[in-house]
């Protein structure tokens, strides 16, 4: 499957979905590639998928020399088709709004999923751009938490991503495909998705689990 970036995070939108990615990287033995349940799209039907921009949070107390940290020069240095994922802290206000989301999407980023709290909520509807993160809440951030770090190693309960790992979201959950397994991944998953398409058309005109798994394999 030869394709480009983009051509290939629209094949996957159109496609596929998480569970069968899923399934795809615990035949690797990537068993830990699920963000926590509790990051969620804003709205069911948003779905994202995209080369990850880290951003590592963390907390602070009250008025900063630096308010919000390098989080104005992490959103600069935003690509095309990059998603923002950013995490720590202890989550005691929005990591994500309305302005955020008006400038990710002006420079072609693919999406924003926060480990944390997300405010502005209409606003960020209304762009139509896909965020995901654990709630709504509107504490604002800047006496809370700052952006120390861009582009660099983060987890999230447990969870590795690195800037250019592939984060593919939709209503099922976020996982995190590592760079170096993207291609291999992805063909796998596209085989499995169009072989479940049969194995629907089999079991719709007749034929028991049983002997479907049997049959083609895949359940």
């Amino acid at each position: 499957m030869v394709l480009k970036k983009h051509e290939l995070l629209e094949v996957i939108k159109k496609e596929l979905y998480t569970p069968v990615v899923g399934d795809i990287l615990d035949q690797m033995g990537l068993y830990h590639q699920f963000l926590p349940q509790a990051v969620r799209p804003l709205r069911d039907d948003m779905k994202l998928a995209g080369y990850a921009m880290t951003v590592l949070m963390i907390d602070v107390f009250g008025q900063q020399k630096k308010p919000f940290g390098y989080l104005t020069e992490a959103l600069d240095d935003l690509q095309e088709d990059e998603i923002y994922v950013a995490s720590g802290g202890t989550m005691r206000c929005a990591y994500w709004g309305e302005l955020l989301t008006a400038t990710a999407k002006k420079r072609g980023a693919a999406g924003a999923v926060v480990n944390g709290w997300h405010r502005d909520t209409p606003q960020v509807l209304d762009q139509n751009w896909p965020v995901f993160s654990r709630g709504c809440y509107a504490q604002d951030s800047s006496v809370r938490t700052q952006v120390v770090d861009y582009r660099c190693r983060i987890e999230i309960e447990g969870v590795t991503v690195m800037s250019g790992d592939l984060i593919f979201g939709d209503v099922d959950g976020v996982l995190v495909i590592p760079a170096e397994h993207i291609e291999y991944v992805i063909e796998k998953a596209l085989e499995k998705a169009r072989g479940e398409k049969n194995v629907r058309k089999a079991i719709e005109k007749g034929m028991s689990a049983t002997e479907a798994f049997a049959t083609f394999g895949i359940l």
